[in-house]
């Protein structure tokens, strides 16, 4: 359950901090005070879109914080464990989020880093937000689908048969595409599979047409490598006159004269390294001329090689070095063009894609025709006492075509008396259809598997007697669940366990907005406020302290 919120610069808000305990809390205010900043603030830590108009004027950093107790929701734990994001305290949970003037958002999560789609997907599994304009929501068919699917805890199984419907419809389309444009993909197979045999012909390894091109090189300048490396040889080593012998005269020489003076014995050793590294040199030029011959039988083959190579890249208008490329890029279409034998094998997975399908989808099926009576004769019961006694709620579902949704539509109906029911635009009105929507809420709810409810004045169009009910039904719903509600109505609040009152007042810094528990007294005087308007007389005062049964 929500145990703490704190918000700094948050819309209106300067700085608050709130403690929540469980069962029912109300927040009460007048029209204008925020009311709504706590729940946008809680949607922006569950994983909702921020934007820089939340943050408050003159401001350029907003900090959003909730603390969760975890106990009783060990799906949470067990994400958080899965993600590495256990706290410190294992039921306990951190979520902050912070928004600057730029409209970026950074989310932390127990400290770590986190995504929107996590805080999304965590938020899930902690509160359940109901909004003020659900009633209204409740007439599309995708709704009313959702709610059955949700008491039927089928909502996973649901996202699966969307999931297999669009996989194999996927499917048909390829084969439709395949079919439509077999003439077509046959040419294209014939001709990759022709430039394929000609260039596989080649034999050309990976890295062969470089190998080719400096074995030509030195082929072709054969002659002349021999006749200069000869002439190298003869200069340094075997001619009449050589290096080699110079340098051992000089060698001669500065070692006598060494014996007269020291100082020589530098240069002495230095000739001594030249001439090491000269002999070197020779005698890697006497191993070069060992392996050099003239070869024209070989440079001809290589010719004729390089040739059969220049001709068919030509042909396919790219360079050498790119047909190995190019050939395993052919393979690789014409393994994706496939056959006669790949539309076999796409007809056979677009029978088992739909074989899939219709398995989960029947599953589903079967779950909501299970879960639809139940459903609807729980929402009648709680309909009785909300001023519909005389009507009923029927869910029918209809046999459609195989959709993402299922094999059949979901269709929320309402009969008044003895009259056959009929769909809920057509048959209620709007304080009726806000009726409803809120018996389904209750039960709905009452399946949830999250610790948290939040509803933001779901009594609208509500009065009297009726509110007085409403007001018992979210406080029975309190004792198993943690309930914050926002109304406008005093027979609702006067249930609340915690009381919170928004309202705001004017600064130097603009207008603020601020949340504070009230106390017995205050309660008195806040339901006294919403009873009786702007003039709270005694008798308003005794009313709201009987609403609270302090007397």
């Amino acid at each position: 359950m929500l145990i703490s919120l704190r918000l700094k610069n948050f819309v209106i808000v300067d700085e608050l901090e709130l403690d929540f305990t469980s069962g029912l809390t109300v927040l009460t205010g007048e029209t204008g005070a925020g009311k709504s900043i706590v729940l946008d603030a809680l949607g922006l830590l569950l994983g909702d879109r921020a934007d820089a108009g939340m943050l408050r004027h003159g401001t350029d950093r907003a900090e959003l914080a909730a603390g969760f107790d975890l106990d009783g929701t060990p799906a949470a734990g067990e994400w958080l464990a899965e993600n590495d994001m256990t706290g410190d305290e294992a039921d306990r949970l951190l979520l902050r989020r912070t928004l600057d003037s730029a409209g970026k958002t950074k989310a932390f999560i127990n400290g770590a880093p986190a995504t929107l789609a996590q805080l999304k997907t965590l938020g899930e599994m902690l509160v359940d937000i109901h909004g003020q304009h659900a009633h209204q929501l409740l007439l599309r068919p995708d709704t009313q689908r959702e709610v059955l699917d949700g008491y039927a805890a089928a909502g996973q199984l649901a996202g699966d048969v969307a999931a297999a419907f669009r996989h194999w419809h996927q499917l048909a389309e390829q084969l439709d595409d395949s079919r439509r444009n077999a003439a077509a993909f046959d040419a294209e197979r014939e001709r990759l599979q022709w430039q394929i045999d000609e260039v596989a012909a080649l034999s050309l390894a990976e890295s062969e047409w470089e190998e080719l091109q400096a074995e030509h090189k030195r082929l072709h300048h054969a002659a002349s490598l021999i006749e200069g490396v000869q002439m190298a040889i003869g200069v340094l080593a075997d001619g009449d006159e050589n290096c080699q012998g110079w340098l051992s005269q000089a060698q001669h020489r500065v070692g006598e004269l060494a014996g007269y003076d020291v100082a020589l014995d530098e240069s002495l050793e230095l000739l001594a390294g030249v001439d090491a590294q000269l002999t070197e040199a020779v005698n890697a030029l006497r191993r070069y001329a060992d392996h050099l011959e003239l070869d024209p039988a070989r440079l001809q083959d290589v010719e004729t090689r390089m040739d059969a190579v220049w001709r068919i890249a030509r042909k396919y208008r790219v360079e050498p070095e790119q047909l190995v490329a190019e050939l395993t890029a052919w393979q690789f279409r014409l393994a994706e063009l496939g056959g006669s034998e790949g539309l076999r094998k796409l007809e056979q997975a677009v029978v088992a894609a739909e074989a899939s399908y219709r398995k989960q989808a029947g599953a589903l099926s079967k779950a909501r025709r299970r879960a639809a009576p139940e459903l609807a004769a729980a929402v009648t019961r709680e309909m009785k006492p909300l001023a519909l006694a005389d009507s009923k709620l029927e869910i029918v579902l209809e046999a459609c075509e195989p959709s993402a949704h299922g094999l059949e539509g979901v269709d929320f109906r309402v009969a008044h008396g003895e009259a056959p029911a009929r769909a809920l635009g057509k048959i209620v009105s709007g304080g009726e259809l806000s009726r409803i929507s809120l018996a389904l809420q209750v039960i709905v709810s009452s399946r949830a598997g999250v610790a948290t409810l939040v509803f933001d004045e779901v009594d609208v169009g509500i009065g009297g007697r009726v509110a007085e009910i409403v007001g018992r039904l979210l406080a029975q719903l309190g004792d198993a669940r943690q309930v914050l509600c926002i109304t406008h109505l005093p027979q609702v609040a006067a249930q609340g366990r915690q009381h919170l009152q928004v309202s705001k007042a004017k600064t130097g810094s603009g207008i603020i907005s601020a949340v504070r528990s009230l106390s017995i007294e205050e309660r008195i005087d806040e339901i006294a406020r919403m009873l009786g308007g702007v003039d709270i007389t005694e008798t308003t005062r005794k009313h709201a302290a009987e609403l609270l049964g302090y007397v």
